[in-house]
This record gives structure tokens, C-alpha cells and sequence, in this order.
């Protein structure tokens, strides 16, 4: 199946309306019929304000990156994009054609 590979990223403390964001944006992929999404922590890293984040041991709580991972159709990247756009969230992403199968027996 051809489709588009969809990748956000931020850090693990962001939030969106009092919710993490990540959590808030896999829940909002689910509610419109994206058949599925993952995060991943990274352990550590840095984007364009150049900041390193990275978890150390006298942190209780780290800030890491986290991606955020979507396989869907165009329809569905440019709905989920749209969404982005519309609640003002500044993201950096990165959206490039994919090939996709479930190799199911």
C-alpha cells in the first residue's frame, strides 16, 4: 500500500491544554480513524533552538525528545496537519511517501 510516513517532534514535557502533548495528539489521531501511531523517547538530543535535552540521574523527570509516528494516507497527513495548524502548534515535522504492508497469515 503507498501512503505517507508522518513524523512530529517534541519534547516529552510539552503540553497541549494541560495534557502531554504527544498523549493529546495520539488520542486526537484515533478519534479521526488513523489506524495507528507511536511515540518513542529518545535518550537524548536537540532541534532548532539548540538546546540539548536529555534525561541525567538527578532528574526526577526528564525532558527527551520524543517522536511521534503516524503510517496513513494523504487524506488522513493532510487532516492530522491541518489539525496541527489550526491549534496553533508550533511542531516540527517531517512527511515523506512511504510503502506499507501487514504481512498477516
Amino acid at each position: 500500500m503507498q501512503g505517507v510516513y508522518l513524523k512530529f517532534f517534541m519534547t516529552e514535557l510539552q503540553k497541549h491544554n494541560g495534557e502531554l502533548l504527544y498523549e493529546w495528539l495520539l488520542e486526537q489521531a484515533k478519534k479521526m480513524g488513523i489506524p495507528g501511531g507511536s511515540a518513542f523517547r529518545a535518550i537524548a538530543g536537540y532541534g532548532r533552538h539548540r538546546k540539548i535535552h536529555e534525561e541525567t540521574f538527578f532528574e526526577l523527570a526528564g525532558d527527551v525528545p520524543i517522536e511521534l509516528s503516524f503510517y496513513l494516507n494523504e487524506m488522513q497527513a493532510a487532516q492530522l496537519l491541518q489539525l496541527v495548524k489550526t491549534e496553533k502548534l508550533n511542531l516540527f515535522y517531517v512527511k515523506s511517501q512511504a510503502e506499507f504492508c501487514c504481512n498477516e497469515e
